[in-house]
Parts: structure tokens; C-alpha cells; sequence
């Protein structure tokens, strides 16, 4: 591709802290050919940095989603199948359409009352202690409770799991990654075959599975297995991630802290502002140019890969003024946190709600809560923005 900004070059520890370096991206201009950390090295890709050129790079037809249309195959394809995140119209708008018959907010509304079970069991278990690694105690199994429930996934072995999906968003190695795809994926092709067994029931993955168009449209046995996917992986792990960074950044910012204590009404700006400052996606997968074109004035040649830097336009200082601060108060729309165009998070009205729910019961229940040692790692990788563990005490 040439021309290659290699980010590493603006300093070390960009996987802990990549702003530094996105905030120089963004001085140099809206859009970069860059280097990024992986399992395997590194990527070159181009890297959008900028609000205005974000909005329109996610809304841009010609930037496709599906590899195979440009003649390149990932491991989604050969293990899981297509779904949301690997399709374009017109077979994108079908499959949005069909989930979007199960997976509606009045489904997800009916789900409060039992995310707050959930919360409060957890917190019951985890506060005799004193202590806890907040992700393994309160993070994670929140949400994997939540959406294991929802799409009617039998008791797993939540470590295992917790393992298999972190190795396929934030892989540590190619061969880690290959692994995890390969067990999802007859993990979930199980799981399918056992529900169709088994026969009707209310749960979310039965639904798809019954669901049919007024044409007869249905899933086929690789949507199933690919919807199954994006739902169960992507719908626990960025939650995992939102409430642990938003706890993370009400207590290195006790100004913040204080401030919705005072008034627990704004726990719903505090998740907007986590969203912003340290969402949980931190660049979107990956999209290639399906034919030669212009975003802020640079050319992308066919063929050439395309991300968005979610977590980079988060503190783009021409939408967002003094975007380092972390301000509860701040006046956040517009962020895209959760993307835009038509592959808006189907799921932002569950993470927005798991959220809220959980910090609003935490906070409530450990007036002292504070640190008690520095975070575990930061997740490699430049897909999912997280660390392994937070170490709190109340």
C-alpha cells in the first residue's frame, strides 16, 4: 500500500494506550494508511480517524463487509458462517430483517427485571468478600447470564467459553484463533441441532430457528450457526468490557465519581461518556474497498482494507472539545460507539441496559469502592478495548 504510518512509531505501549498515537493520526489528517498490532505481527490497513470521514466511510456502499466479493475468505467464513458483521445487501437486509422479528426492544425491555436478579445474586456472592477481580466475579458473568438466557443456552462452562471468544476477538496468536473458531463453531452447530430436537420454546435462538417471512423466507442451518455467533460472542463481550471500563474510569476520576453518587440519574450520561471516552470496540471490523474511491480525499484502490476508528473518533477535538477529560455532564451525541449505517449494534439497546443496570446496583452497594491494584492486561489486538481483570475492594 505504501506509505505505511507505522502507530507504534509515536511511542511504546500502544495497546495500553493507543490515544496518544490516534490523537497524532488525527493531526496529520481525516484518513492514514497505518501498521496495526496483531496475533500475527501486524496489519496494514487504512484507519479512519476522523467524525465526518467515519460517518461517511460506515455509510458507504462501496466498502463492503463480505470478503468473498472481492475474492478473500476469513476464518468467520470457513467456521462460523455468514452473519451481520460479514454480509452486504441485499443478503445483510435479509438476515437483519429476520433477527430484527426476535431480537425486538420489547424483548429486551421484558429482560430488566431479570438482569437486576442477576446483578443483585452477584453482587450478594461477591460482597461478603471484601475484595474481587471485578471482570471475573461481576463483568463477565452478568452478561454471559443475561445473553446465555436470552438465546436459550444451556448451562456451558463459562471459563472455557470465556476463553474460546476472547481468543476469537482478541486473538494472542493465529493458531489461538483458528482454535477458538474451530470449537465455536462446532460448539454452536451442537447447540442448533440439540434445539431443534428438543422443539419449541420461548428462548431467542428457537425463534430464529421457527422464524419465517411472509415469502417463507427462513435461516438456513449456516445463518443459524453465524446468528447464533454474532449474538452469543459479540453480545457478552463488549458488555464485558463497557462495565468494566466504565467502573475503571469513575474510579481514576473521582471528581466523576462524586458526582454521580450525587445524583445516580446520571448513570445513563456516565455510559454515553464511557462509550466515547474507552467504548469497547475499538476499531470496526474490517471493510474493502469493492471498487476505487475517495474518503477525505485519499484513494482506496479495490480490494484494499478499510477500519474505523471507533475509539480514535471518540476524542475527535472537532466534535468532542477537550475529548482527553472524562465529563459525565458532556454532551455526547454523536459518538460511535456502537457504529452507524446499517450495521448499527443490534445490540445497544441490551449493552446500554446491562450497563446501567449494573453500575446504578454496584454503586449503591459499595459506597468505598475503590482500586486495589493496577488493572491486568489490556487485550491485544485492536478490535476489542478491555483489560483480563480489574482488582476492586468496597
Amino acid at each position: 500500500m505504501g506509505d505505511v504510518i507505522d502507530v507504534e512509531e509515536f511511542g511504546t505501549g500502544f495497546t495500553e494506550n493507543p490515544h496518544p498515537a490516534y490523537a497524532r493520526l488525527r493531526e496529520r489528517g481525516p484518513v492514514h494508511r497505518v501498521r496495526l498490532p496483531t496475533a500475527e505481527g501486524y496489519h496494514e490497513t487504512w484507519l479512519v480517524v476522523e467524525s465526518g470521514a467515519a460517518r461517511a466511510a460506515l455509510t458507504d456502499p462501496r466498502l463492503v463487509k463480505d470478503p468473498s466479493s472481492i475474492g478473500l475468505s476469513y476464518l468467520d467464513d470457513e467456521y462460523i458462517g455468514k452473519y451481520l458483521l460479514t454480509t452486504d445487501p441485499p443478503q445483510h437486509t435479509r438476515l437483519r430483517g429476520l433477527v430484527s422479528r426476535a431480537f425486538t426492544m420489547r424483548r429486551v425491555e421484558q429482560l430488566r427485571p431479570r438482569i437486576q436478579q442477576i446483578t443483585d445474586e452477584l453482587l450478594d456472592a461477591m460482597l461478603p468478600l471484601g475484595r474481587a477481580d471485578l471482570v471475573e466475579s461481576f463483568s463477565f458473568p452478568l452478561p454471559i447470564t443475561v445473553i446465555c438466557e436470552l438465546l436459550g443456552v444451556p448451562d456451558l462452562d463459562r471459563a472455557e467459553f470465556r476463553r474460546m471468544s476472547t481468543e476469537a476477538v482478541a486473538p494472542t496468536s493465529a493458531l489461538s484463533e483458528q482454535d477458538a473458531f474451530v470449537s465455536l463453531g462446532e460448539y454452536l452447530t451442537g447447540l442448533i441441532e440439540d434445539k431443534r430436537r428438543a422443539g419449541p420454546s420461548d428462548d431467542l435462538l428457537s425463534d430464529l430457528i421457527r422464524t419465517v417471512t411472509e415469502d417463507g423466507d427462513r435461516l438456513c442451518a449456516d445463518e443459524l450457526r453465524g446468528m447464533a455467533f454474532v449474538l452469543l460472542v459479540a453480545g457478552h463481550e463488549t458488555t464485558v468490557n463497557l462495565i468494566t471500563n466504565a467502573v475503571y474510569a469513575l474510579l481514576t476520576h473521582p471528581d466523576q465519581l462524586a458526582a454521580l453518587r450525587a445524583d445516580m440519574s446520571l448513570v445513563d450520561a456516565a455510559v454515553e461518556e464511557t462509550l466515547r471516552w474507552e467504548g469497547p470496540v475499538e476499531n470496526t471490523t474490517v471493510r474493502f474497498a469493492a471498487e476505487p474511491l475517495e474518503i477525505a480525499g485519499r484513494r482506496i484502490e479495490r480490494g484494499e482494507p478499510v477500519l474505523v476508528g471507533l475509539t480514535a473518533v471518540g476524542r475527535d477535538t472537532d466534535r468532542f472539545p477537550d475529548p482527553d477529560r472524562f465529563d459525565i455532564r458532556r454532551d455526547t451525541r454523536g459518538h460511535l460507539a456502537f457504529g452507524h449505517g446499517i450495521h448499527y449494534c443490534l445490540g445497544a439497546p441490551l449493552a446500554r441496559l446491562e450497563a446501567r443496570v449494573a453500575l446504578t446496583s454496584l454503586l449503591n452497594r459499595t459506597p468505598a469502592l475503590e482500586l486495589a491494584g493496577p488493572p491486568g492486561p489490556w487485550l491485544p489486538g485492536t478490535l476489542i478495548r478491555g483489560v483480563r481483570s480489574l482488582p476492586v475492594r468496597w
